[in-house]
């Protein structure tokens, strides 16, 4: 039980720290490229200025801020496909994919304390282009339509307002969910297998 305990609490206290980079790192980073400790140093002071901030504040700022980095598809900075970056790794990289966004968006707001059950990496298609893509979704009340967070636009607006999203997965700590006709969440599985695999790196600080 103890050892749960800590688990938890070690959890916890890494949401509410993560991302952060040490000085050691920040100057072998610098060593390399000083622009990247230079967007690395802007993101945190963002951070920092919002924290008394309201939450619709924060989202919006978070939002904007991140999505003035640059974008850039998996097989031209990884060379693989689908490759879910941590949020250190998409700062000293300096460019991401759409899950990218999510992912530095969803550990920022972690960040500045919002609650994880109300947070949701969002796999969705694009009803116009046909294609996948993924957001991220903050439901401020449990059967509300959920606010979108989104790399291809600056206005933050409700899962009811974007007619061209069509949600598949909604992913979270807790597991993933579909939604229903009634706006209940439906548990499907308990994990997203490129989920915990973030997690784990996310874990050892990466």
């Amino acid at each position: 039980m103890q050892t749960v305990i800590l688990l938890f609490l070690s959890t916890f206290l890494l949401a509410q720290s993560y991302p952060s980079f040490s000085k050691k790192e920040l100057e072998t980073i610098r060593s390399k490229n000083q622009i990247a400790k230079n967007r690395i140093l802007y993101y945190e002071e963002n951070i920092r200025n919002l924290q008394n901030e309201t939450k619709l504040i924060q989202l919006n700022k978070v939002n904007f801020q991140l999505n003035r980095l640059l974008p850039q598809y998996d097989s031209v900075i990884h060379h693989k496909e689908d490759i879910w970056a941590t949020p250190k790794e998409f700062l000293t990289i300096g460019y991401g994919d759409c899950e990218d966004y999510v992912i530095i968006k969803y550990y920022s707001l972690l960040k500045l304390g919002f609650d994880e059950k109300k947070l949701f990496l969002t796999i969705v298609k694009e009803r116009y282009k046909g294609g996948l893509h993924m957001v991220l979704s903050y439901f401020k009340e449990k059967k509300s339509s959920p606010l979108i967070l989104d790399n291809l636009s600056f206005r933050i607006l409700s899962l009811a307002e974007r007619v061209d999203l069509e949600v598949i997965y909604f992913i979270n700590n807790t597991g993933v969910y579909e939604q229903k006709s009634n706006k209940n969440l439906k548990k499907i599985s308990y994990k997203y297998k490129e989920f915990e695999e973030l997690k784990r790196k996310v874990a050892k600080n990466l």
